[in-house]
């Protein structure tokens, strides 16, 4: 990798880990959407995915035990058929349709957040059933194959559920550690990982988990609204960028 991917990987793999360690893993999949800029959407995947998969082991541990199993359990199974769906696409789609999707998956998650908390989404708290969490988790397999986004359902089916802020975190962090793994298979297979991406996550390995640490930390002590606000002006600005350069 040339010594200017750095510029934009460093602070945006830290910024995944801070948010995989304590704001909703769901928001790190912002560090793809910046990386994508610089390089090809792949080589953008394929770097970051080890990356999630470390800070997802790092996450475990201070969130162990205080997931939601049942709902963890139901959002992991349907999230296999949705990865398979997401590698088929692959196979067919070229470059500029996965920066399209990046790129769309960052603005609607934008538009999504930005309705809930101006009221105009708003999600019961219900006893969901089973096949809801498993449609849940079939768009978070896909959309996180394609751009490691799977946040979105996820956090809709486990707010109906009136899961406490915790909760969530540790059942998002469970969730997306299964997922990921489920995607290395299939990202080997398509050629997604190579020789520069695996060069540049041993150099990234220290800020992944520096990352982490400093979210663990941030969760008790960092407003919540401060931290989205930055996620959302950044995914903003990427996503639209990343639309304009797919459809021109």
């Amino acid at each position: 990798m040339e010594a200017g991917f750095y510029w934009f990987a460093v602070p945006a793999v830290l910024f995944a880990g801070i948010s995989k360690g304590g704001f909703g893993s769901g928001a790190a999949f912002a560090a793809s959407a910046i990386l994508a800029l610089v390089v090809d959407p792949g080589t953008a995947l394929g770097v970051m995915l080890p990356m999630l998969m470390l800070m997802d082991v790092a996450a475990l541990r201070p969130y162990w035990r205080r997931w939601r199993w049942r709902d963890a359990r139901v959002l992991i199974a349907g999230s296999v058929p949705g990865v398979a769906l997401g590698a088929l696409l692959w196979r067919v789609a070229d470059e500029d349709l996965i920066r399209l999707l990046i790129g769309l998956v960052a603005l609607f998650f934008v538009a999504w957040q930005l309705a809930r908390m101006r009221g105009l989404v708003r999600i019961r708290q219900v006893e969901a059933p089973g096949w809801l969490g498993l449609l849940a988790g079939l768009a978070a397999g896909f959309t996180s194959f394609v751009s490691h986004a799977g946040g979105p359902p996820v956090a809709v089916y486990l707010l109906a559920q009136g899961a406490t802020k915790t909760a969530y975190q540790a059942t998002t962090v469970l969730v997306f550690w299964a997922v990921n793994l489920l995607k290395v298979v299939p990202y080997a297979l398509l050629g997604i990982f190579t020789a520069q991406t695996l060069a540049a996550n041993l150099v990234l390995v220290p800020v992944a988990l520096a990352g982490v640490w400093i979210g663990v930390r941030a969760h008790r002590l960092v407003p919540e609204t401060l931290f989205f606000a930055i996620t959302y002006a950044l995914l903003s600005l990427t996503g639209a960028k990343l639309v304009w350069e797919a459809l021109t």
